[in-house]
Parts: structure tokens; C-alpha cells; sequence
């Protein structure tokens, strides 16, 4: 072997040498062991060995869960009758819990208006009309129901508003 193999294959034991050093820190990476004329570094969670260079990934927590809320308004025009719901599980019984409202306060033929499903909503009385609409927040809804009663008449103000937010379950 010449002088210059053996000196290279040197600078390469010195590489490989250095490079497991570095990669393991006793303490932190591994614990130190010994034996007779001999040490060493033993993996401190060994069915967790990383390859090196790689970076342990954080837990992922679990998927959020979320449960709809539904809300309905329903009115007896010709009595003057205004039945809500909010937080309601399903659709069918917010409507069933704003006619029972409805009837509860008077009505005879309540009205569906409207349904909604995780978000708010806002009826808006004018002199002529009323109107009513739905929207991601409460202010959305007002707004969206006080422009339409104010295309078509005046004096409009908020009669009622309402919000039927998911809830968090996970």
C-alpha cells in the first residue's frame, strides 16, 4: 500500500470516527457503557433510534370534531307572533322548537322563514315589510337583512337576532 492510500484511508477512518461521535451525545443521546479496555454510547430509547440527521416529529394531536347547531325563525303574520329555536342538533327540530315557540306565544298558522346551520341570523322590521337573513356573525346578518328591508322601505331596525355556533366536541 503506498503512503498516500494509507493516508487517505485515515482521513477517512478520522470522518467516520468524528461523525459517530457527534452523533450521539452521552446524556442526551445515549447512555455511556464500558467494559473492560472498551466504551461506548447505548441508545436511551432504542425502539425510538432516529437515523441521523433526522429530527424527532412532535405528536399529532387528534382531528378537531365539531357538532352542527341549527336555529329557525317562523312567524304568524296575522297575529304579530315571531317563534325562534338556536342550538338545536338537526334541522327537522329547530323547526319543530320555533313552531311550538311560535304557537306557545299565540300563533295559529306559523310560518317557516328560515333555517340555519352554524352561523347567526337577524330579522329586520321596516314600516312596510320585514326581512331576514343569515350570515357568519351576528353583524353579518344584520347587515345583509337591514340593505334588504332598505331596498324596499324605511325606518328599518333589528326586531331580533340570533347565533347557532358549532361547538367544539374534540
Amino acid at each position: 500500500m503506498s503512503y498516500g492510500t494509507v493516508k487517505i484511508l485515515f482521513l477517512f477512518g478520522l470522518f467516520l470516527i468524528a461523525g459517530v461521535l457527534r452523533a450521539q451525545e452521552p446524556g442526551v443521546d445515549c447512555a455511556p457503557i464500558q467494559g473492560q479496555g472498551w466504551t461506548g454510547c447505548a441508545p436511551l430509547y432504542p425502539s425510538q433510534q432516529q437515523q441521523q440527521g433526522q429530527q424527532q416529529q412532535a405528536p399529532q394531536s387528534p382531528p378537531q370534531r365539531w357538532a352542527d347547531h341549527w336555529g329557525a325563525l317562523v312567524s304568524d303574520d296575522s297575529q304579530g307572533k315571531l317563534g325562534v329555536a338556536t342550538d338545536k342538533v338537526n334541522e327537522a327540530e329547530a323547526w319543530q322548537a320555533a313552531e311550538e315557540d311560535c304557537q306557545a306565544k299565540g300563533g295559529l298558522n306559523c310560518t317557516r322563514l328560515i333555517s340555519y346551520r352554524n352561523e347567526c341570523m337577524a330579522m329586520v322590521l321596516g314600516d312596510k315589510m320585514y326581512s331576514f337573513s343569515a350570515g357568519a356573525t351576528a353583524s353579518d346578518a344584520i347587515r345583509q337583512a337591514t340593505q334588504k328591508c332598505m331596498a324596499n322601505t324605511t325606518n328599518c331596525h333589528v326586531y331580533y337576532s340570533a347565533c347557532s355556533l358549532p361547538v367544539r366536541t374534540q
